[in-house]
């Protein structure tokens, strides 16, 4: 029998100092790019992380890690196969979640909006970009098939790499990026005996509204 893991002790209190509403920012853009210039600086390991959530085909929901590639006016963008699991729930439902998880600093964000993909000219300028085996890798993969052995995987990986020399890597066509455009934000801080500071952004046509959320 399997013993169970008890993790009622496994605990952290939080410590960092909180946050005021009149520390924050109007725009929210504004706010995540200060938060995730203090994640960077702080030595946060992958602060562009974050976690994508859609509305599975199953009727679940569905959860991987990505990686935020840009973040303006125009919203939070990255880059994917679009005939991936996740390529396939966004085109039946294109509102998704972002959260950002900065444990280090006891914070997180977390994102609510609707995905746009990108032009083929931003899709195309990024994958000339990307490091030469990650071009490769994307032409190798079909993501989220099902694959018998690695070894497949490396074949594939060989015989693209004999074909395409470094820097002539054809981006895939059914590759490329996606763009969130915000219409909620949530600033979280933990804060000591679990009174956490939330502050979230809605939208209300040319202007934010801040309201503090109860922890």
């Amino acid at each position: 029998m399997v013993p169970v893991m008890d993790l009622a002790d496994f605990r952290k209190e939080y410590a960092a100092r909180g946050v005021d509403r009149h520390e924050l920012h109007a725009d929210p853009l504004v706010q995540f790019k200060a938060w995730f210039e203090q994640a960077r600086v702080a030595g946060v390991v992958e602060p562009n992380a974050m976690v994508l959530s859609t509305h599975g085909l199953d009727g679940f929901p569905s959860s991987r890690s990505v990686l935020l590639k840009a973040a303006d006016e125009r919203g939070f963008s990255f880059f994917t196969n679009y005939a991936s699991k996740k390529g396939e729930e966004i085109s039946a439902n294109p509102r998704v979640t972002l959260l950002f998880p900065w444990y280090s600093l006891e914070r997180q964000v977390h994102i609510k909006g609707s995905l746009i993909k990108t032009s083929e000219e931003e899709s195309v300028a990024y994958f000339a970009r990307r490091p030469y085996g990650s071009q490769l890798g994307a032409l190798a993969s079909d993501q989220s098939d099902i694959i018998a052995d690695r070894r497949i995987l490396e074949a594939r990986l060989a015989a693209l790499k004999a074909k395409h020399p470094e820097g002539k890597v054809p981006k895939p066509a059914n590759w490329g990026g996606y763009r969130l455009i915000p219409c909620s934000f949530e600033f979280w801080q933990g804060r000591t005996n679990r009174l956490h500071d939330r502050f979230q952004y809605e939208q209300r046509q040319d202007s934010w509204e801040i309201v503090r959320l109860s922890p």
